[in-house]
């Protein structure tokens, strides 16, 4: 008993530590290699426009993708979206056999987590492009941001955990890193 409450109190530390980590990476990622230039507010740099729209079309690819597999899952299993669409198939979703609702609550698990992810990513990607920031740090953080949530998706669908945790890092990454840069600049 005693050596699994140490892990579990170890694992504990480790979960509460993870964001903490996190930020102070993305922290020193852009004091020693972008650099901090003062918040001042401006028209987005042609650099950041092409980082917003390469994040863009790789974000939408990646819901394209997530909206594809959930269809292509009910398909495969037969299964309704709707109330209505199950009465006009003559089943209930309790009749759904386990496999399916996995296969199903995977894919539907995958959507939420990047559409949770995606609310924080607008707002400051926003921001970011308009206060005249270092143009290296708005390509990595804004399209490393993307590519990592792409990295995320494969890996959530394929079941693969260790990959799912290092693309989940790396995306909070970016997100930690454009909003302690913002930060930073403001007192800069």
């Amino acid at each position: 008993m005693y050596i699994a409450e140490v892990d579990n109190s170890r694992a504990t530390l480790m979960v509460k530590a993870y964001p903490f980590a996190l930020i102070a990476i993305s922290l020193l990622i852009n004091l020693f290699v972008f650099g901090i230039k003062p918040l001042v507010i401006t028209l987005p740099t042609p650099e950041a426009i092409e980082a917003l729209i390469i994040a863009a079309v790789l974000l939408l690819g990646n819901h394209t993708w997530l909206m594809t597999v959930t269809e292509l899952t009910r398909a495969k299993y037969d299964l309704a979206t709707t109330p209505e669409e199950w009465e006009q198939k003559g089943g209930r979703p309790s009749s759904i056999a386990q496999d399916a609702r996995d296969a199903l609550e995977r894919r539907h698990n995958a959507h939420r987590n990047t559409t949770e992810n995606m609310v924080y990513f607008v707002l400051l990607g926003t921001v970011v492009a308009v206060v005249s920031p270092v143009t290296l740090m708005v390509q990595v953080w804004v399209v490393g941001f993307a590519v990592a949530r792409l990295g995320y998706t494969y890996s959530y669908l394929s079941a693969q955990t260790g990959l799912r945790g290092l693309f989940m890092s790396l995306s909070l990454l970016s997100l930690y890193g454009m909003a302690s840069y913002l930060v930073m600049a403001m007192f800069a």
